[in-house]
Formats: C-alpha cells, structure tokens, sequence
C-alpha cells in the first residue's frame, strides 16, 4: 500500500455552519471534525437534514465553513494544507485538480456525447482530453458508448459517465453524493466495485449516502445527526466487520 493510502488526503478541524432563518440562528453543522484516508471508502450517512450534504460541500471547497478549517493535500506544503483565506481561483484550481465530483442527478450536458462530457473538465489539450476520456471510458465499462449522449444512456450508465468525469484529471480524492439514489441494484453494484477500486488504487473516496448497501461497502461509516458526528465505525470489508469506535480520526 502506498505511503498516501495511509495518510488523511482530506480533513474537517472544528468545521462549523449556521444561517438565519426568520431571525432565529439555524446550526446546520457544529464542531465538526474528520479524516478521509487515501486508500479507503469512507461513507457519510444521516438522516435528511443531518447536515451530511452541506459538509460535504464545504469538504469540496463548494462552500466556506464559518468556523474550523478544511486541509487538502496539495494545498501547499507537505500533506494536507489549510485552504482557509486562499482567493477564489486557487480554491477553484485545487477543487479542479485534487477533487472529483459525483453527483446524485448525474449532472451531464444533454447536448454532448458521454466521449464529450467526460473530456470538458479535462486541464490538457483537447486530443489529449479526448484520449484520456476513451481510456476512462473502457474503464467504467462503456467503450461502445462513447459516442451516445446522456438521453441515450440508461441512469446506471449515465452515472458511469458522471464518474470517468470525475476521474478525467486524475484527483486523489473523489466525493460522491447520494451516488446509487438513482440506480437499480445492478448498477448499484457495477459503481460500489468502481469506487472500491479506486479505494485500492490509493485514492480517498467519500460517500453520503442514507443506503445502507453503500455504507456497508464502506471502510470507515461516520454517522451524522443534527449537525455533529454522533459516531464513527471503522470496518475492514474485505474480511468483515472489525471493530466500532466513537473517534473521528
């Protein structure tokens, strides 16, 4: 196992949201601290409202904390850094190089080809994006689909897109929200065999799920609710359930 498989990638210290809703002070998150380790599936779960969301938006560098800090590596230095006070292109070059994205609606162009939505993202040349695009795209299983657009595709195939999409600029962290909420089992377990793969490559993969079947693939499952981690399950898959520990890192 690689030295960054054994290492945070990703980390919340003290991470804190709220909002004003009619005057009154709404804590959506509240001191809330975790790691997400290169070589391993960690999954995010908690009820509707938990707050599971707008962390991982704020993990992303979608959204600032109001409180703590969000460190990723490459942010500078050795190891994960503080992202706190960079301007709004650093943190838009780190989320475009160290961070891929999956989303629950899949998020594709309708008027391009899979070939295509994969290839946009990409920091290269457009022959080079579109050489890396094909690669990605044998990877998840749709070669021969290349050329369809999003309409063409089923939700499991579309969200195989979303993910060789994600991958296109190589990021050693991907986040994925509520990734299965729109597939069949099938698919379901075609995109759970990917992420794991990925895992074992020395990549950190996050999950928000409220699925139980995804949570189970998971290495780490912290559980989430009313804003705060309530408890964190460290598991090995591979040989089954280990042991269970209220620590978040």
């Amino acid at each position: 196992m690689s030295e960054s498989s054994v290492r945070p990638l990703l980390r919340a210290d003290g991470v804190g949201k709220s909002y004003t809703l009619r005057g009154r002070r709404v804590d959506v998150l509240r001191d809330v601290s975790l790691s997400v380790r290169g070589g391993e599936v960690t999954a995010l779960v908690g009820h509707s409202g938990s707050g599971k969301t707008t962390l991982l938006h704020i993990l992303g560098l979608l959204a600032p904390p109001d409180s703590g800090r969000v460190c990723i590596e490459g942010a500078g230095g050795t190891g994960p850094a503080d992202t706190s006070g960079l301007p709004d292109g650093a943190l838009a070059d780190l989320r475009r190089r160290r961070l891929g994205f999956v989303f629950q609606s899949y998020n594709l162009l309708p008027q391009h080809s899979a070939l295509r939505n994969v290839a946009l993202p990409f920091l290269g040349s457009r022959g080079a994006g579109e050489a890396r695009a094909r690669d990605l795209l044998a990877r998840v299983g749709l070669a021969e689909r290349a050329d369809h657009l999003p309409g063409e595709l089923s939700g499991g195939e579309q969200q195989r897109v979303a993910l060789a999409r994600a991958l296109v600029n190589d990021p050693p962290v991907v986040l994925a929200d509520e990734p299965t909420g729109n597939l069949d089992t099938d698919s379901e377990d075609v995109l759970l065999k990917l992420f794991r793969e990925l895992a074992d490559e020395g990549r950190a993969v996050l999950l928000v799920t409220h699925n139980p079947t995804v949570s189970e693939s998971a290495d780490v499952v912290h559980r989430m609710e009313k804003g705060t981690l309530t408890a964190t399950d460290t598991r090995d898959v591979r040989s089954g359930p280990t042991t269970g520990t209220g620590s978040t890192e």
